[in-house]
C-alpha cells in the first residue's frame, strides 16, 4: 500500500481567502491528508477544527500530521454534506470558517487498487472514496442499462460521445465482465473517432463521470453550499475548491442566489419577497493556480476557488 501522500492545492489562496482569526472554529470537510487543516491550526492560536473525510487511509494520514494540535481538533468519518450530525456531534451551531476541497487525492490516484486513474489498466474498476460503499464503477459498467450509462457519461463527463461509449460498454459486456481501468479505457478510446482523440486523453471525462456517479458528488451538491454557508457567524468566510466545470457552476450559482436581494419583478413599487443579501462574494472571478503552483504541482490545473463571507 502506498504512504498517504497529497498536496494541498492552492494553499495560500484557501488560508487568504478563508481570513483567518485566533478562537475560531473552522470545519474542513474534505480532510485529506490535512494539508489545509494543519495550516489553519498552525496559523491561528486557540482555533478549534472539525474536519470530515470518507477516506479511513485519508482520516489515519491526516490524524498523525495533526498531532501537534491534539486537542484542538477531531476528524469524523462522514461525508461533508452529513455536516449537520458532525456539528451536533461535536456541539457547534456557527463557524467562523468552511473549507470544502472537492478534488480528488494524489494518493486515491496512484494508489492502482483505487482504480481512479485511466493510467492504471490493470487496477479494479472501483472509484470508492468510501471503501465500505457498495457501488463500484465495475457494478455501474456491467449492470446499468444502455440509456442510464450514457446519461452519466453525458451529464457527469460533459463527453460528447457518450451514446457511442455506453453502447460499446454494453457490446462489451456480453462477451466477458469489465473489471479493469484498462477495459473501459479501450472501450472510450475505440468509441472516439480518431480526429476527436487530441489535447487532454480522451478517457479524462468517461472515467470523471463514473467516479462522480460511484460516490454521488453532485447530489445536493447545491443544497449543500448553501446551508453550510448559512451556519458561518457574521464576518465568517467560506472557500470552496473545484476541479471541474460542473461542480463550479453550481457554487457559482449557489453563491449568486445567496448574495442577490430582493428577486420581486420590476414592475412592482414595494418589495414583497423580503429577502435580503446573505453573502458578500469575495471572489468575483474564481481564482486559479499560480504559474509557479502549476509547474509544482500540474494536478492543480483544473482547480478553481470561490470565496464568499456572511453578512
Amino acid at each position: 500500500m502506498l504512504e498517504f501522500s497529497h498536496k494541498p492545492v492552492m494553499l495560500e489562496e484557501c488560508m487568504d481567502g478563508l481570513s483567518l482569526k485566533d478562537g475560531g472554529v473552522y470545519f474542513d470537510g474534505t480532510v485529506g491528508g490535512g494539508g489545509h487543516s494543519f495550516e489553519i491550526l498552525n496559523r491561528t492560536k486557540n482555533s478549534r477544527l472539525i474536519a470530515t473525510d470518507l477516506d479511513d487511509e485519508a482520516i489515519a494520514a491526516a490524524t498523525a500530521r495533526l498531532n501537534p494540535f491534539a486537542g484542538r481538533f477531531t476528524i469524523y468519518k462522514s461525508n461533508y454534506k452529513d455536516y449537520e450530525r458532525v456539528f451536533a456531534e461535536a456541539g457547534i451551531d456557527k463557524i467562523d470558517g468552511a473549507l470544502l476541497d472537492f478534488g480528488i487525492s494524489s494518493h486515491q490516484i496512484d494508489d492502482e487498487e483505487r482504480g481512479f486513474s485511466y493510467r492504471k489498466e490493470n487496477a479494479p474498476l472501483d472509484m470508492r472514496m468510501d471503501r465500505s460503499s457498495p457501488l463500484t464503477a465495475e457494478i455501474i459498467l456491467n449492470t446499468y442499462p444502455e440509456e442510464k450509462i450514457a446519461k452519466i457519461l453525458k451529464t457527469y463527463g460533459e463527453e460528447t460521445f457518450a451514446k457511442q461509449i455506453a453502447r460499446n460498454v454494453v457490446k462489451a459486456r456480453a462477451e466477458k465482465t469489465l473489471r479493469t481501468s484498462g477495459d473501459f479505457a479501450e472501450i472510450v478510446q475505440k468509441s472516439i473517432p480518431a480526429k476527436f482523440r487530441y489535447g487532454a486523453p480522451c478517457e479524462r471525462k468517461s472515467f470523471q463521470a463514473l467516479r462522480i456517479e460511484v460516490n454521488g458528488e453532485l447530489d445536493g451538491l447545491y443544497e449543500l453550499v448553501v446551508s453550510l454557508t448559512k451556519r458561518l457567524k457574521k464576518g465568517g468566510r467560506i472557500a470552496i475548491l473545484t476541479f471541474q466545470s460542473l461542480e463550479d457552476r453550481i457554487v457559482k450559482e449557489a453563491f449568486k442566489e445567496m448574495q442577490s436581494p430582493c428577486t420581486c419583478p420590476s414592475s412592482f413599487p414595494v418589495c414583497v419577497c423580503g429577502k435580503k443579501a446573505e453573502i458578500e462574494i469575495i471572489t468575483r472571478k474564481p481564482i486559479t493556480a499560480s504559474e509557479r503552483e502549476l509547474k509544482e504541482n500540474s494536478r492543480s490545473k483544473c482547480a478553481k476557488l470561490r470565496v464568499a463571507e456572511k453578512l
